[in-house]
């Protein structure tokens, strides 16, 4: 099925081309796409219930820090990357580099 392209209406006081603009939008877009849609989805993190003072940052940074070890070793698809990392000690060991 083709997607029909949707027209969306920004106001602005910057001072920027078009282009400029675009360009700000697409990189915001891309750096939700990357990381943030991909930590809710694959870690369920808005599903999450702790809440309690520091906590979140920590599990947050723990996330990010997955995700990255995830990306050094050549995956592109994360919930591939941790099924695997959920099936057994062996990647986990290889993920961190260890006998």
């Amino acid at each position: 099925m083709i997607k029909k392209p949707q027209i969306r209406y920004y106001i602005s006081s910057l001072d920027e081309t078009v282009e400029q603009f675009a360009s700000r939008i697409r990189d915001y877009w891309h750096v939700e796409n990357k990381v943030h849609h991909v930590r809710d989805v694959t870690q369920g993190e808005d599903a999450s219930r702790i809440r309690v003072k520091s906590l979140p940052n920590i599990f947050a940074l723990a996330r990010n820090f997955t995700l990255n070890l995830y990306r050094e070793d050549g995956y592109s698809n994360m919930a591939q990357a941790q099924r695997r990392a959920g099936s057994g000690l062996d990647f986990l060991k290889s993920l961190f580099r260890m006998k």
